[in-house]
């Protein structure tokens, strides 16, 4: 197993998974408490450097995908409104 982004969060689901199983021991949760404090503090998925090499025209569009959903809040459409002028 790689520690990418994707692999750290796969192994944190599971883990989080396991702790919610009833059916599994009490020794296994344990283990799945103990990896996941240890894990960083530091989120998985959305960094800086992730989103530098996102392409702008997919970022553009998904923007504006959010600003025309019906089932967006006003308060996500003018989120969204804003980081499409700040583009």
């Amino acid at each position: 197993m790689n520690d990418t982004a994707e692999d750290i969060s796969n192994s944190a689901s599971g883990h989080k998974a396991n702790l919610s199983n009833p059916n599994t021991s009490e020794a296994s949760k344990a283990h799945s408490k103990e990896v996941l404090e240890n894990m960083p503090d530091q989120p998985f998925y959305g960094s800086e450097e992730q989103n530098v090499s996102k392409n702008p025209n997919q970022v553009a569009g998904g923007l504006k995908a959010a600003i025309s959903n019906p089932n967006n809040t006003e308060e996500g459409k003018e989120e969204a409104q804003k980081k499409l002028d700040a583009m």
